[in-house]
């Protein structure tokens, strides 16, 4: 006859189970154990605390397993490992039956955010000493990702001058009723002067916040956390942190990251391409990268260091289609000559510098002199004086991207690169449930995305050293 299986609450054992025992072989604490077993605390910069007094410690590496199993297990505050020490059966397993509260953690994160940083720095050795990571053909991208603050709270320059303002025409008024009583000799000032102290202490925030608008040169600031910038995050324009992710193609593993608040990726194609040196030793054989790092500049920069890049040019620079005869990229400069050569071998003359605000440097103007006496004029161009062509400073290295992504296999590499690092956000995002930070300031935002790109690398490693192909030193 059938029976159900039923909890036996007073089940009792003969011996108790070994801590050993209460979890598989296989479990991932046991893999957050040797990873973290493998490390030198003290070389990577963690401070350990001696008891003099009191209750001893808790141990460095227990503090850091706590965080890494954490994460892995998509518990990304410290209050959450606190409760996870009583109710996650691998947490429980992995600390020893021992309960760090959140302040613990807490305190752990806040000391040792370089220390953490470098902790994903030992992720990619360990990935590249195992033959992971092949360093052929590198992706490089970024994504949005929302600060821990309302947009609600955020303020604007207009309104910030708006209220400063308000707040000095009632000093000025409260200062005329003041001086206007002392004056007949009238009592009750004592009211007002607490207002007008207030006020001061409104208006000296308020010109803070002003100053700090300056210095970032934005319209908008949030007072809860003055390094978020506001970004375009999908459909809706946030306050927000720029991540960046640079992703080998072989093993789909992160080999370099970082943080900043620009909103643009304009400026970090080589920065990130060094940290993947800093991380690894080397540099991949070819690294892509898509339209929004494409910088003149920077395309440069890689050239002089010797540095293979595929950055996607966009129609902007070599247009794709029909009837495009007379567009910009159809025009060549001769450096020689300090002139621009038409399609129709018509030369433009150098004008004048032209100053460009949204970018760092000067742009030389060009302009054809033939006008009305050329026949294609009009199809041309419709400016009266004639066509004008801007050329960069660094014209050369954009002609030699474009010449290069015309070879058939480096446009199949630069193709590759969506489908390379792209995926990787999407598993952050979706799988790993990281849409907003939970940290404040540029510095602990950027501990916490090393973090997490240290538990993507380590859910990769992971399988491998289920299959018993990784061991850790």
């Amino acid at each position: 006859m059938g029976y159900d299986i039923r909890a036996d609450y007073n089940q009792q054992y003969l011996l108790p189970r070994r801590l050993e025992d209460w979890i598989d072989e296989r479990h991932p604490a046991r893999f957050v154990r040797n990873f973290v077993d493998s490390l030198d605390l003290k070389k990577l910069g963690f401070r350990e605390h001696e008891a003099i007094h009191g209750r001893p410690p808790y141990s460095t590496e227990l503090k850091l397993k706590g965080w890494v199993y954490g994460y892995f297990k998509k518990i990304y505050s410290s209050r959450g490992l606190e409760t996870a020490t009583h109710d996650n059966v691998g947490m429980i397993w992995l600390m020893g039956e021992n309960h760090p509260d959140h302040n613990t953690f807490w305190s752990f994160w806040d000391e040792n955010r370089k220390a953490i940083r470098e902790v994903y720095r030992s992720v990619t050795h360990v990935a590249k000493r195992s033959g992971r990571i092949k360093m052929v053909l590198h992706a490089l991208d970024g994504t949005k990702i929302q600060a821990n603050v309302s947009n609600g709270k955020g303020l604007k320059l207009e309104d910030l001058l708006k209220e400063q303002s308000e707040i000095d025409s009632a000093i000025d008024e409260i200062m005329s009723i003041i001086e206007s009583r002392r004056k007949k000799e009238e009592s009750g000032d004592m009211d007002l002067t607490e207002e007008l102290d207030a006020l001061e202490m409104q208006s000296f925030v308020v010109d803070g916040l002003l100053s700090e608008l300056a210095q970032i040169d934005r319209e908008y600031i949030n007072p809860v956390d003055l390094d978020a910038r506001m970004m375009k995050c999908g459909k809706t324009n946030d306050f927000a942190y720029n991540a960046q992710a640079v992703v080998d193609e072989a093993s789909g593993l992160i080999v370099a990251q970082d943080v900043v608040n620009d909103e643009s990726d304009n400026n970090m194609l080589t920065p990130m391409i060094a940290k993947v040196g800093e991380n690894l030793g080397e540099k991949a054989e070819e690294t892509a990268a898509d339209g929004g790092y494409y910088s003149p500049e920077q395309l440069f920069q890689a050239e002089e260091a010797g540095v293979d890049v595929l950055v996607n040019i966009g129609e902007q620079i070599e247009p794709k289609g029909d009837g495009q005869e007379f567009h910009k990229s159809k025009f060549s400069y001769d450096a020689e000559k300090d002139v621009v050569i038409c399609p129709q071998g018509k030369e433009l003359l150098f004008e004048r510098v032209k100053k460009n605000k949204s970018k760092k440097h000067d742009l030389r103007l060009y302009r054809c002199k033939h006008g009305k006496h050329c026949p294609l004029s009009t199809k041309c161009t419709d400016e009266k004086r004639g066509r004008s062509i801007e050329i960069e400073p660094h014209y050369e290295a954009i002609r030699r991207q474009i010449a290069k992504q015309k070879e058939p296999y480096k446009k199949e590499l630069l193709a590759k690169r969506k489908q390379i690092v792209e995926p990787v956000f999407g598993i952050i995002k979706h799988c790993m449930g990281f849409r907003r930070f939970t940290v404040r300031g540029l510095e602990n935002v950027k501990t916490q995305f090393s973090l997490i790109c240290t538990t993507y690398n380590l859910h990769k490693l992971y399988e491998v050293w289920r299959a018993r192909k990784l061991v850790f030193a």
